[in-house]
């Protein structure tokens, strides 16, 4: 009976107990579940956003870390020989285009350009004399021409008097011949006159002597007709002669008016020798004076003053601080929406990751492997897949804004992002 009263009692008493401890628990409960539910909520939003995230950056961008930065490194080297006098420059030091780095001893070079000068001199003054002479050589053979023309024509006027000459001769010939006739005939007739007393002695001598005085007359006029012959014959000669050195002042005039010019084209050709001799010297001065081709840093100086150098000798190197672009090698996988003029963000590693803007220029023709010294030989052995990797080049759009502190360098490390939609 007892036994029954105590399980009643703690029967009676167990659910207040209950009660007592659900009321006490009932305002902790909403509390918990609403930080629990926070909690979730905050790891769903934050696994969303990462999902977001890997989901733009994987569909919108492509990057890699196998990047660096990349540039011409300029080999200075000495374009003449001689002693350098003086250097300039130090090992790590930023040098601007055009500084001077070195100076080479002018003195052989400056008496070079003098020579040159006076052969330039000399061939000027020749070419003026050839050029002067081609007109003075022109209206010299032009008047010779004329000259020979004149000599023609007067050569032909003399023939025409000489034969006339020669008519008129032959005309006293046969006069005086006649007259010798008719003094012969009267010697003839008055020789048996006189030898009978019908004339007297003195009209037979008279007529004796007009026969003689006739007959001188005759041999004259024959002596006369064959001197003219003769000055028809010299003229004659003389005119063929006229003739020969009209026709070769004719003909050797323009030749040797060609041969003139020709004469002040060589002289001109000798002009320009000597004028390229002279710049060829003012050149050479000029590199007595090796000057920085671009912006950038000295790195292995390799001179010193007292140095004799010779053509193509290497003085130093200097790494561009402005003409500079990346190389990113890109996984093959990664190029399939990868082309030209796309932009691109890079992420320097060495400034704090500070970004520069870029576009895509080029991809390579083919991968680094096959572009190595040694490239792998796949037909023989175990071949393994290997996912290669392409340069890219990308250059840089915005550098001199971005770059005003010139602290980029080649050879840094980069991780461009390329937006590739």
């Amino acid at each position: 009976m007892a036994d029954g009263q105590q399980n009643q009692e703690q029967q009676r008493i167990q659910p207040q107990a209950v009660q007592e401890r659900s009321d006490d628990t009932a305002p902790e409960q909403p509390e918990k579940k609403a930080k629990r539910r926070v909690i979730v909520i905050a790891v769903l939003v934050l696994l969303a956003l990462a999902g977001g995230l890997f989901y733009w950056r994987s569909t919108f961008t492509e990057d890699t870390d196998d990047a660096q930065v990349d540039g011409d490194l300029y080999q200075v080297s000495s374009r003449v020989t001689g002693q350098v006098i003086k250097v300039y420059v130090e090992d790590n030091q930023t040098v601007e285009a055009g500084k001077v780095l070195a100076e080479i001893d002018p003195k052989d070079y400056e008496v070079a350009l003098q020579q040159a000068e006076a052969q330039l001199a000399n061939a000027q003054a020749s070419y003026e004399q050839a050029t002067v002479n081609v007109p003075i050589t022109s209206l010299s053979t032009l008047t010779e021409t004329s000259t020979t023309s004149s000599d023609v024509q007067g050569s032909i006027a003399a023939v025409a008097q000489a034969q006339k000459q020669v008519a008129a001769a032959e005309a006293r010939v046969e006069q005086a011949k006649a007259n010798l006739t008719k003094a012969d005939l009267d010697v003839q007739r008055y020789t048996p006159l006189v030898a009978k007393d019908v004339i007297s002695k003195q009209q037979f001598d008279a007529a004796v002597a007009t026969a003689a005085a006739q007959k001188a007359q005759y041999l004259e006029a024959q002596s006369s007709l064959v001197a003219q012959q003769e000055a028809v014959r010299q003229s004659q000669q003389k005119l063929i002669q006229s003739q020969a050195s009209a026709a070769q002042a004719a003909k050797n005039g323009p030749q040797q008016v060609k041969v003139q010019e020709a004469r002040a084209t060589a002289a001109a050709a000798e002009v320009k020798q000597a004028q390229a001799r002279v710049d060829q010297a003012k050149l050479n001065l000029s590199y007595t004076k090796i000057l920085a081709p671009v912006t950038g840093i000295v790195n292995k100086k390799n001179v010193q003053v007292g140095a004799n150098l010779s053509i193509g000798q290497n003085l130093l190197t200097i790494v561009p601080l402005e003409n500079l672009w990346v190389t990113a090698n890109f996984k093959e996988t990664q190029l399939e929406k990868m082309h030209p003029d796309q932009k691109v963000v890079i992420k320097v590693d060495a400034l704090g990751g500070r970004e520069y803007k870029g576009k895509v220029t080029q991809i390579g023709g083919a991968t680094g492997s096959r572009l190595s010294l040694f490239p792998p030989e796949n037909a023989t052995g175990n071949y393994v897949k290997v996912v290669q990797r392409i340069p890219v080049r990308i250059d840089f759009t915005n550098l001199k804004e971005e770059n005003k502190d010139l602290s980029l360098r080649p050879g840094y490390s980069v991780v461009p992002e390329v937006r590739i939609k």
